[in-house]
C-alpha cells in the first residue's frame, strides 16, 4: 500500500495471543524461580498491512488487551501513535496503570509503531532516526540455579562469540556469591567485562560488603543490588561502591515519571529501560530523552529482537541485554531475528518495521487458550 503523507489509515483488527514456552532448564535469580516464559503477541491490521508487538507478561495481559484496549483502537488512525496511546492511557485509569497494564500497553504501542513503519515501507529505525548502525550487547543469564560448570560454559560461550561483556545472577545464596563470581571470571578471562545482577536480593549492608568482594574479580556493573523501590538505598550504594563499578536499575519502569524519580534521586549510574514494560517504543524514547537531560547512560533490558531498532535510535544507549531466555524464544517464534556480529546487533534494513514475522505453526503448540 503506497500512502500519501496526509492519508489516515484506520485500524481494522486487533488480535492478541499468549504463548507459554518452557525454559531449557530450571532458572532462578536472587528473588524468583521459574521454568517457563510467557510471550503476549499483539497484531494490528490497518490498510491491509499487519504489524506486531509483544511483551513478556502473564497470559492475563492478552485478555486485558482483547477485552478492553482493542476498543480504543478499532477504526482509529494507526499513523497517529501518540493519539492512540493517549486514548488508551485514559482508558486504563481505573485499572491501575503500572505492572501488567503497562506491559499490555507496551505491546500495543510496539505494534502501532511496527504497523506504521510497514505501511510506510521503511525499517522502524529509519522512521525513528538512527543514532548508530548497531547496538552493542552483553550476554545475560548465569542463573543462580545453574551449577558452576554450566555458568562457566554459558558465559565463556558468549565471549567466544565475540561478546565482550557478560552478566550473571547473584543473591540466592549470598555466602556463595563471591566464589561463583570468581569462577565466572576464571571462565571468561581478564579481557571481558563481568556484570552481576542481584534482582533486589540484598540489604544495603550486604551489597556494600559484596561489592568489595566482587570488585577483586573485576566486576564493573552491579544491577539492582537492593530493590529498585529503595531509591535512597541505591543512592547510598552509588556513593560507596568501589571505583569503576556502576550501579544500574530501572528495568521495572512503567512511565517517564518512574524514570524521572530514579534519576532525580541520583539512584543509578546507568538507567535501564524495557520497551515491553515502559509503554513500548514511545516510553523507551522518553526514557532516552530523560537520560539525555540528566546526562546518564541508558541500557536496554531484555527482548533483544524487539529493542534492536529503538536501541539504535536512542542517543544515550550504551548497550542492549542479550538475555538467554528471550534470545532462545525469539529465535523459536519469529523469522527475521538479527544475529550478533562483532558483539553487536544491527537492524535488518531490508525489512520494514521491526522486521519480524511470527512463525505461526511453530508458535501454535505453545498457545495459551484458543488461538486467535
Amino acid at each position: 500500500m503506497v500512502l500519501k503523507h496526509s492519508e489516515a489509515v484506520p485500524i481494522e483488527r486487533c488480535d492478541v495471543q499468549a504463548y507459554e514456552i518452557p525454559t531449557d532448564a530450571p532458572e532462578a535469580d536472587g528473588t524468583a524461580e521459574w521454568n517457563s516464559t510467557t510471550l503476549v503477541v499483539v497484531e494490528l491490521t490497518a490498510g491491509g498491512t499487519r504489524g506486531l508487538g509483544y511483551t513478556y507478561a502473564d497470559a492475563s495481559a492478552a485478555d486485558l488487551i482483547r477485552r478492553s484496549l482493542a476498543r480504543g483502537l478499532q477504526g482509529h488512525d494507526v499513523m497517529d501513535v501518540p493519539a492512540r496511546m493517549r486514548t488508551l492511557l485514559g482508558q486504563v485509569r481505573n485499572k491501575g496503570r503500572p505492572g501488567l497494564v503497562a506491559m499490555a500497553l507496551s505491546a500495543v504501542d510496539v505494534a502501532l509503531w511496527d504497523t506504521k513503519a510497514r505501511l510506510l515501507e521503511v525499517p522502524l529505525v529509519r522512521l525513528l532516526g538512527a543514532a548508530r548502525s548497531a547496538a552493542p550487547v552483553y550476554g545475560s543469564g548465569g542463573f543462580t540455579s545453574y551449577p558452576i560448570a554450566r555458568l562457566q560454559a554459558q558465559l565463556a560461550g558468549w565471549v567466544e562469540q565475540g561478546i565482550p561483556r557478560v552478566k550473571m545472577k547473584v543473591g540466592s545464596r549470598p555466602d556463595e556469591d563471591p566464589a561463583r563470581v570468581e569462577a565466572a571470571r576464571r571462565a571468561i578471562g581478564q579481557g571481558a567485562e563481568l556484570f552481576v545482577d542481584g534482582n533486589g536480593a540484598y540489604t544495603v549492608a550486604q551489597a556494600l560488603l559484596l561489592a568489595e568482594r566482587f570488585a577483586t574479580h573485576g566486576v564493573s556493573w552491579f544491577e539492582e543490588p537492593v530493590s529498585s523501590d529503595d531509591l535512597e538505598g541505591l543512592h547510598r550504594l552509588r556513593a560507596r561502591v568501589p571505583a569503576g563499578m556502576a550501579v544500574a536499575a530501572g528495568e521495572y519502569g512503567d512511565s517517564g515519571l518512574y524514570f524521572r524519580r530514579m534519576l532525580e534521586a541520583g539512584a543509578v549510574d546507568v538507567l535501564q529501560a524495557d520497551a515491553t514494560r515502559c509503554l513500548g517504543i514511545s516510553g523507551f524514547l522518553q526514557a532516552d530523552a530523560l537520560c539525555d537531560a540528566f546526562g546518564v547512560p541508558l541500557s536496554a533490558h531484555c527482548a533483544p529482537a524487539l529493542h534492536v531498532h529503538v536501541a539504535c535510535a536512542a542517543r544515550r544507549l550504551v548497550h542492549l541485554e542479550y538475555f538467554h531466555d528471550h534470545v532462545r524464544l525469539e529465535r523459536m517464534l519469529f523469522d527475521g531475528v538479527a544475529p550478533v556480529r562483532q558483539g553487536a546487533l544491527a537492524p535488518d534494513l531490508t525489512r520494514p518495521g521491526l522486521g519480524l514475522e511470527l512463525k505461526r505453526a511453530d508458535a501454535a503448540r505453545y498457545a495459551v487458550g484458543p488461538l486467535a
